[in-house]
């Protein structure tokens, strides 16, 4: 476990280094302020808690900007080393490819949920310092957003991995992870939207509704922070939820495996590859 520990905080340095910290930690608090004061104008007095308001476009701004930013950290997480000769390096040390990919994995996530969780903080202190009434639900609904966008960011950060130690060269990797980024996120909602009307507006055979959902991270991401209470009213999202048998233990257990599958496939390819 010492080997993971020093292997994260090579991964952390590494990130300070590079100002990756320090950019998307103030990239995720500028948007996130900027939606919480100006995102919630157009909606008037409608008694709606502001916070909840503040929690559905966050929850749309990670399905876009989380994936992107996690998949940017680690898509050249192995080939880069590789390319650059510093795997080969690390590996003559007394480490197993195992703990590399697990300290690797730790380390990014780290860098990520500080990020995530001191840029959307951000917006929660200052809308509780301009003197708005927060009650205790909204509080729980903002901490478990937070929670389940560092979920869905180890999400992408496995399947980086994934891609980086299966192709050879650094910009192949970038091209996948964009590819990739753009299916789950634009592409798959709109063939899914796409069979949805073709149906005629007949509903969906019972549970495939729900597997095609399970079936794409942020779709389970969606659901999680959108799907329920007064953000499922906000985002129209409760329709849907209504109509399908997904709740809060199930979507968290999808995002779950959907970490650790690619992260096991990850570390069983980078275990076989030659260097």
């Amino acid at each position: 476990m010492n080997n993971v520990l020093i292997v994260a905080r090579k991964e952390i340095r590494e990130g300070l280094r590079n100002r990756w910290v320090l950019a998307t930690t103030l990239l995720l608090a500028a948007l996130a302020l900027t939606l919480s004061f100006l995102g919630s104008a157009p909606t008037g007095n409608v008694g709606v808690n502001q916070l909840d308001i503040v929690i559905v476009s966050l929850s749309s701004l990670t399905i876009f900007l989380v994936p992107l930013i996690a998949l940017l950290l680690s898509h050249d997480a192995i080939v880069g080393e590789m390319e650059r000769g510093t795997m080969l390096l690390l590996l003559s040390y007394p480490i197993g490819r195992n703990q590399v990919i697990l300290g690797k994995f730790l380390g990014h996530l780290a860098i990520l949920a500080f990020a995530t969780l001191f840029g959307y903080g951000a917006a929660a202190v200052a809308l509780a310092a301009t003197g708005t009434e927060i009650d205790a639900a909204s509080w729980a609904s903002f901490v478990s957003m937070l929670g389940s966008s560092v979920l869905l960011g180890a999400v992408f950060i496995a399947i980086g991995y994934l891609v980086s130690a299966r192709v050879r060269e650094r910009s192949t990797a970038g091209g996948i992870s964009i590819g990739i980024w753009l299916l789950f996120v634009l592409i798959y909602d709109m063939a899914l939207l796409g069979a949805l009307v073709a149906a005629g507006g007949h509903a969906l055979p019972a549970g495939l509704l729900d597997t095609l959902l399970l079936l794409n991270p942020t779709d389970a991401y969606r659901m999680l922070n959108l799907g329920s209470g007064e953000a499922g009213a906000l985002s129209g999202m409760g329709g849907i939820a209504g109509h399908t048998a997904l709740n809060a233990t199930i979507l968290i257990a999808a995002l779950c495996a959907w970490t650790i599958g690619p992260l096991v496939l990850a570390a069983a390819t980078f275990s076989r590859r030659e260097l």
